[in-house]
Order: C-alpha cells, then sequence, then structure tokens
C-alpha cells in the first residue's frame, strides 16, 4: 500500500471525470460533498434488471459499475463553480487486468486469489490523495501482487502526466 498526493488536483480531476483515463475501473462506492454529500453504492442493483439480465453476463459483467457508466453523473455533482468540500471515490481495477498484473511478477498468487485490486481517491478540501490496496479472498503471506499494483499504479499515473509526491 502506498499514497500518493496528487500535486495538480485541476489536471488529475479533468482526467478522472471528463476523459476515459480512469476507464478500466469499476466504482464501489463513492461520497461527494457540495451543498449535500452524495453517496452512491456502486453495486449493481438486483431489484433494476429483469432476471435475464441479471444472469447476462453482457448487460451486467461485475459486481460493481463500470467507472465510464457513472462517471458522467459523478462529474454532475462535482461540475460548478465551487470546489467541493470532500470527496472520495473507492474504484477496483476491472478483473481483466488481474491475470496480466500478476504476470509481471515473480508470485505464485493466481488471479482467482486476489479478489481486487483497489484505488481509493480522497480530496479533503485541501489535497487529493490516492491510496492502494490489494484484497485478497484469503490471507496470503506473499506481498509481491500489493508491489506489482503499487507499481501499476506510479506508471500509470506517469504515463498520463499526472504528477504526484509519494507520502
Amino acid at each position: 500500500m502506498i499514497s500518493l498526493q496528487i500535486k495538480n488536483i485541476k489536471q488529475f480531476m479533468n482526467q478522472f471525470l471528463a476523459g476515459d483515463a480512469f476507464d478500466s475501473f469499476l466504482l464501489e462506492q463513492a461520497s461527494i460533498s457540495t451543498y449535500n454529500t452524495f453517496t452512491i453504492d456502486g453495486r449493481e442493483n438486483r431489484a433494476f434488471y429483469t432476471s435475464e439480465e441479471w444472469a447476462d453476463g453482457e448487460t451486467r459483467p461485475y459486481e460493481f459499475t463500470q467507472w465510464k457508466k457513472i462517471r458522467s453523473v459523478c462529474f454532475d455533482l462535482i461540475k460548478g463553480k465551487r470546489t467541493p468540500a470532500a470527496f472520495q471515490f473507492v474504484l477496483h481495477l476491472i478483473p481483466e487486468y488481474t491475470a496480466s498484473l500478476l504476470e509481471k511478477g515473480d508470485t505464485a498468487v493466481t488471479p482467482d486469489q486476489v479478489k481486487a485490486f483497489v484505488l481509493n481517491i480522497k480530496y479533503d478540501g485541501a489535497a487529493l490523495t490516492l491510496i492502494t490496496g490489494t484484497a485478497f479472498h484469503t490471507f496470503l503471506m506473499d506481498k509481491t501482487p500489493d508491489a506489482l499494483w503499487d507499481n501499476a499504479v506510479r506508471q500509470f499515473l506517469t504515463k498520463r502526466q499526472l504528477d504526484y509526491d509519494e507520502t
């Protein structure tokens, strides 16, 4: 787990909310504090879908909503003349990328052992911080997946010219 403080918040938010840079993520949850505090549970809502749609992997391929599908809703809640008081997003890397990430390291951990590669994005009114995390289905001694995820996030930010300080 690492903590990264974003240097240029406006540039980051532009890529996060207006671009497709984060479309390889799923939204677990969001909390946005402006004139109200809006909370979004990113879990797909079974009651919304027919039984056929719920079972269809193409209609609803993940437990959580794809960021690209909900990004505009979050953007609408944040945009305006005033900066939000605070916000927090919990994102998961789309599961299809887990295997390729693990292949980059010397680890015996398999994709089915990894529950999620997590990215927490938190703004407290002054600073924007990203915190990485890895969730497993069971306890593992091997910390290689954590290091691989940390490095992947650093590379992701660097590739998009999003400067940060490691805190």
